[in-house]
């Protein structure tokens, strides 16, 4: 097995491509867009946060959606129109509760693991993408939410992870600029924020370098494979060609799934929308009123990160809606509002939206090894820790291709 097709120019696919060519492998992406990170891997939340670590999985979650369904700012939103596949994951989802624990140190670990890989990355390839190693602040405005994310904290240093309670007055003198009170915090110093549109760019003309042919601007059609090859067919918007390759990775965050049917696999993502802002820090007052450690807001599930001197990033809130990927303003207000609150001398004056699909497994673990055909293999479904993650799938990824050849 030599040469490699891998499907997907997001943060997946090309920490996938640079692995694998890394190892001698003759490796071709193909990427519908015109250029690397456009979609989810464009304005996500920014953080490389392994004390996000904690799985969805648990009652508290199902309760929270019952209670948020009709609440159009509800930090959790289900459209109610049923539809088959989003009845099958969510009864998944369900089915994976007994694993909560488990799954949520396990993530941990693998964040834990990822970091030497991503940063050595970067350093070897001089990839500048406003990386802050300045920690990561949880903050909880109850004694029930903080209760539970001790408990958590607990379960984190089962995967390795450091994380202490904060007391307000600690959390003020971590992070000055915090408004509001609250009941108490967790700090992680080891965790960390950057942009990943820039990472994503600066590692895909790294695989240029290493001698991967990158496909941009190429829609794949259709996929095929047997017990010794694979083969791609791509549209380019003036013609069709198909490829022949020894193997194939799927790596196409939500269009993971329909891409698995073709080659005889069940690869249950699901599209959940999150939202993001990015606060432009125009004048002096701003830059220094906006926050320099990344927050994460349990009661909004908000996450923050400081991208360089003049941009704030605020994301989250999780959106079951199947493809849509319409920016609702009564989705963008609340993180508007929440700026506004807890950092009242930012302007908001400019504010830039977006929304993405994350690309989701019911068990909230990433989809990382073969399919049933040996030739065919699947990094995907890495959910709201893509980036977080990337590195070590990666490296998981192209051990398996390896194990293969």
């Amino acid at each position: 097995m030599k040469s490699i097709a891998v499907i997907g120019g997001g943060i997946t696919g090309i920490t996938t491509a640079y692995t694998l060519a890394k190892r001698g492998y003759d490796v071709t992406v193909y990427e519908k867009h015109r250029y690397a990170a456009m979609e989810t891997s464009f304005a996500n939340g920014g953080q490389l946060s392994a004390s996000n670590a904690e799985v969805w999985n648990n009652l508290q979650t199902i309760k929270k959606g019952f209670k948020w369904m009709f609440r159009s700012d509800a930090p959790l939103l289900v459209n109610p129109k049923p539809s088959w596949h989003k009845l099958s994951w969510f009864a998944e989802f369900i089915a994976a509760i007994p694993q909560y624990e488990k799954n949520t140190t396990e993530t941990a670990r693998l964040a834990i693991a990822a970091r030497d890989y991503l940063f050595q990355w970067a350093q070897d390839e001089g990839i500048d993408f406003d990386l802050k190693k300045q920690g990561i602040l949880h903050i909880y405005r109850d004694k029930a939410g903080f209760d539970h994310a001790a408990h958590v904290s607990k379960l984190l240093a089962a995967g390795g992870l450091e994380r202490r309670p904060v007391t307000p007055e600690e959390m003020k003198s971590i992070e000055p600029t915090l408004a509001g009170t609250y009941y108490g915090g967790f700090f992680t110093e080891s965790d960390s924020t950057g942009d990943i549109h820039m990472f994503t760019n600066g590692l895909a003309e790294a695989i240029v370098r290493l001698g991967v042919k990158t496909n941009y601007g190429q829609t794949v059609t259709e996929l095929s494979a047997d017990e010794k090859h694979a083969w791609v067919t791509a549209y380019d918007d003036e013609q069709q060609h198909r490829d022949t390759f020894d193997g194939v990775v799927i790596c196409a965050g939500v269009g993971s799934r329909e891409l698995a049917a073709k080659l005889g696999d069940r690869v249950n993502v699901y599209p959940v929308k999150g939202y993001s802002i990015t606060v432009q820090l125009d004048d002096e007052q701003s830059q220094k009123a906006a926050p320099t450690v990344s927050l994460l807001d349990d009661a909004t599930k908000l996450v923050t990160s400081r991208l360089g001197d003049g941009r704030f990033r605020v994301a989250g809130t999780a959106e079951f809606n199947g493809f849509n990927r319409n920016i609702r303003d009564d989705r963008i207000k609340p993180l508007t509002r929440w700026v506004e609150e807890c950092f009242p001398g930012v302007c908001t004056r400019r504010v830039v939206p977006w929304a993405g699909l994350r690309p989701m497994m019911p068990n909230m673990m990433p989809r990382v090894g073969t399919g049933k055909l040996p030739t065919v293999f699947y990094n995907t479904g890495h959910g709201h820790l893509g980036w977080t993650l990337s590195a070590i799938t990666a490296e998981m990824l192209a051990e398996t291709v390896d194990q293969r050849s």
